[in-house]
Formats: structure tokens, sequence, C-alpha cells
């Protein structure tokens, strides 16, 4: 399975790669699927290929989302062990 993770843009150049941020750690990516893409844009990522653009309010609820069933998961961990 993939979990789509957002990402936001914050480097490009001219060989229509760059970098995205995800919660600070900053991958190399190709945007050659995007054209269009920016600095500042969201993104969903998948083998090193940026797939689809996404608003900055769907990134923000989709990382709160993955923020509460990873807190989730922790809490049922702990009551397991």
């Amino acid at each position: 399975m993939c979990l789509g993770i957002p990402a936001k843009v914050v480097e490009l150049n001219p060989t229509q790669k760059g970098k995205v941020d995800y919660l600070g750690t900053k991958v190399e990516t190709s945007f050659a699927l995007l054209p269009d893409i920016q600095v500042g844009d969201w993104v969903i990522v998948h083998a090193g290929y940026a797939i689809t653009q996404m608003n900055e309010q769907e990134a923000q609820e989709t990382l709160q989302l993955l923020r509460e069933y990873a807190e989730a998961e922790k809490k049922e961990d702990q009551k397991q062990s």
C-alpha cells in the first residue's frame, strides 16, 4: 500500500526537478508530470515523481488526519504494552 503524504515544493530547477519538504525532510523530486508547478505548491509524490497537486487546505487537513492516526496508534500500542 502506498500512503500519499502531502509535500511542499521548496525548490525548482530548469530540468523539471527540484525538492519537496516532507515535514522537515527535503527530498529530490521530478516535476515532469506537473509542468506548471511553482515553489510553495503542495503535491503528492510517488516513486520520485510529483503525481498530483493539491491546495494548502487539503494538504493541511490530510497532515492533521495523519497526525491523529499516528497518535491513536501510539495510544493503542501503549495499552497493549
